[in-house]
């Protein structure tokens, strides 16, 4: 009887802990711009391609800021958020709430 109470216990913990880093997910879609970390919302125009480009080269990572609320995510395919430095974007896929990440998994440029 000890055993099964003890086993219940960290079955207990264990989907206890699962759930709650599951909750930190969030799928859906964000529109903003992609800039880096290192400009943040002073990037968020068009035209900041090159200047994000030189900061990524120098340790920042592309992210979306969404001047609507003022939040900033770093994006997890960098090699597309490149391609999309200096453009309104649409991105869909799940965020970390906690980390502030995107995990991309499609990016559009808004029309």
């Amino acid at each position: 009887m000890k055993k099964f109470l003890s086993r219940a216990l960290i079955f207990a913990i264990v989907l206890g802990v699962a759930s709650w880093s599951f909750a930190a997910m969030t799928e859906g879609s964000w529109t903003g711009w992609v800039t880096d970390t290192h400009c943040g919302e002073k990037g968020a125009k068009a035209g900041h391609e090159a200047c994000a480009a030189k900061c990524v080269k120098e340790g920042a990572k592309y992210a979306l800021y969404n001047p609507a609320d003022k939040s900033m995510w770093v994006l997890s395919n960098q090699d597309a958020a490149a391609k999309m430095a200096g453009k309104e974007v649409t991105v869909k896929g799940k965020a970390d709430t906690e980390k502030k990440t995107i995990e991309v998994s499609s990016m559009e440029a808004k029309k």
